[in-house]
């Protein structure tokens, strides 16, 4: 009897022993949290000033028409930085990333578009941003991010049509019946064919640079 009951007392000390160390687990673990959290808010802090500057750079180095007829519409891989940001940290990082950059290049490089420029690209990048950013984060996978990003082209194109009513008789001094006259052959398939490269673009560069970004 003598010998079970000290099996007995054994056992319920190792039980002891091993619900501390299970408590002093937790705690350490709590304890580790903030400052994980902390320090993947820093990296993403750093990653998304430097895809920021990249955005700014690149329009400054990459401009030219897409369409013959329309030489003042011009391509530019600025949004490519934006959306892999996007991808990576989420729809509302991606949407403060677009106001960032379009603030600085509307001050900087695309100075001449004014702060019509800025309002169009905020409009229209970040629908892009808000719309791919979301349906991605429902579920990562590659199929997942060709839907979202498809979306999002087609979202950035319809912004920019009501962008382009709004703000183009201001932009070329010209009434309205002239923009209407281009939306067709000019403006729509500009638009297309824009945000169909950059989410083309980020589409192929995106799970390669991930790693990298996110530091995983």
């Amino acid at each position: 009897m003598e010998q079970v009951s000290k099996k007995e007392e054994i056992v319920e000390k190792e039980k002891e022993v091993k619900a501390e160390d299970v408590v002093k687990a937790e705690e350490t673990a709590k304890k580790e949290e903030p400052a994980k959290k902390e320090q993947l808010s820093t990296r993403a802090l750093v990653s998304l000033a430097m895809l920021g500057a990249i955005s700014v750079v690149l329009i400054a180095l990459i401009r030219f028409p897409l369409i013959p007829a329309a030489a003042f519409l011009e391509y530019d891989p600025a949004d490519i930085p934006i959306l892999i940001g996007t991808f990576a940290f989420g729809p509302v990082a991606g949407f403060l990333l677009t106001v960032v950059v379009s603030v600085i290049q509307g001050v900087t490089v695309s100075a001449g578009s004014g702060w019509i420029g800025v309002i169009m690209h905020i409009c229209s990048t970040g629908a892009c941003a808000l719309v791919a950013g979301t349906i991605y984060q429902r579920k990562k996978t590659r199929k997942m991010a060709a839907v979202a990003l498809t979306c999002g082209a087609l979202a950035q194109t319809a912004v920019m049509v009501v962008m382009n009513l709004i703000f183009m008789p201001l932009f070329i001094g010209q009434p309205m019946s002239v923009v209407l006259a281009m939306m067709v052959p000019v403006i729509i398939p500009f638009n297309l064919l824009k945000a169909g490269i950059n989410c083309a673009l980020t589409f192929m560069l995106y799970k390669p640079l991930s790693h990298l970004i996110k530091g995983q």
